[in-house]
């Protein structure tokens, strides 16, 4: 049986479209990128490099070929600019806006600069989506909405007090997509994502996400820190996930629009059983790490647990999320290990 997805592939090769992917040099914008270049699509990309990378571009380069590339126009601001963002949506039809500035620890240490960008910057690109008659605006929410809901699994519908500067940013984003949608019947779409991990994660810096930071520390023979007990769980979504509901999500039927949806696995996995699994899965890529986990504090705006409902998006999209954690590992794994070497 054909999938929504895999029809909507095809669809796509048949009819190609053009599209603007903000933040196209991060993590999951150079992953859109591929897959819709793959797909035979036109892109405008948008990065100000500020936590994307030219090298994920370059990468993507490599792994299509000349006429897919051929495809592809960068455009190097910020979407705090509105008139960069004017320019970039000139002659899209779908809008895929990941640019923001993740991390709740970074929001915790510089609250104003996280609001300007995902605030401002969002309003900025749904005014020049909305006055540019896109037909579709896919945005990257946050599962840090759910805020301290106990709830497991969490439910679109039932959400929490957040838990720090990020959080806020994110839940402001859903409603001003949500206010475009009644006033200007504007067509948007949230995906909470749940954290994603995959090839093109960065795993330097301070505000690194947990599964690259650990695996650096493991390829490097340095020590892993779990913050607290190690408990702590979470729903960790591959890449390739990620990609699926954003298409979907882009060419969603008039009952999928201007909604907000989990995007996930439905899964939890607590951060000790992500330290056997990563250490595990690099034994098996012939990297050996004997090192025991070092245990600090709990840090200061993480929730407890998390787990994604993902059922809305399942009857809605069509979602059906094709990658568990131990799946994910093992094709990103590869990448990792090269990368860091």
């Amino acid at each position: 049986m054909t999938t929504r997805y895999e029809a909507l592939r095809t669809e796509l090769q048949a009819q190609p479209r053009t599209w603007l992917v903000t933040g196209c040099a991060g993590f999951i914008g150079s992953n859109l990128l591929e897959s819709l270049l793959a797909l035979g699509q036109t892109v405008v990309g948008l990065d100000d490099f500020s936590t994307g990378y030219q090298h994920n571009l370059d990468e993507v380069q490599a792994r299509v070929d000349p006429a897919q590339w051929a495809r592809f126009r960068f455009i190097e601001g910020d979407i705090r600019n509105l008139d960069t963002c004017r320019q970039a949506v000139v002659g899209v039809r779908h809008v895929l806006h990941q640019a923001a500035l993740g991390s709740v620890p970074r929001s915790l240490v510089d609250p104003l600069t996280t609001n300007a960008v995902n605030v401002g910057g969002q309003l900025n690109m749904l005014v020049a989506a909305r006055d540019a008659q896109v037909q579709s605006f896919v945005y990257a929410a946050s599962s840090s909405t759910y805020g301290d809901h106990p709830g497991l699994p969490k439910v679109e519908d039932h959400i929490g007090k957040p838990l720090s500067p990020y959080a806020v940013t994110k839940y402001v984003n859903e409603l001003y997509a949500e206010v475009f949608a009644r006033a200007y019947d504007f067509q948007t779409v949230g995906l909470r994502y749940f954290n994603v991990f995959g090839q093109r994660q960065d795993p330097d810096g301070a505000y690194a996400a947990v599964i690259p930071k650990w695996v650096a520390a493991m390829i490097l023979d340095q020590d892993v820190v779990i913050n607290g007990d190690g408990e702590t769980s979470r729903d960790f979504c591959y890449i390739d996930n990620v990609v699926q509901a954003n298409l979907l999500a882009s060419l969603a039927g008039p009952e999928g629009r201007n909604q907000v949806y989990n995007v996930a696995f439905n899964a939890r996995t607590s951060l000790n059983q992500l330290f056997d699994l990563l250490r595990d899965t690099l034994a098996r890529n012939q990297v050996v790490y004997t090192r025991a986990p070092r245990h600090g504090d709990f840090r200061a705006g993480d929730v407890r647990h998390s787990q994604a409902d993902v059922g809305k998006a399942g009857d809605l999209l069509g979602y059906r999320p094709q990658f568990s954690i131990q799946q994910g590992l093992d094709i990103a794994m590869p990448w990792y290990i090269q990368f860091l070497r």
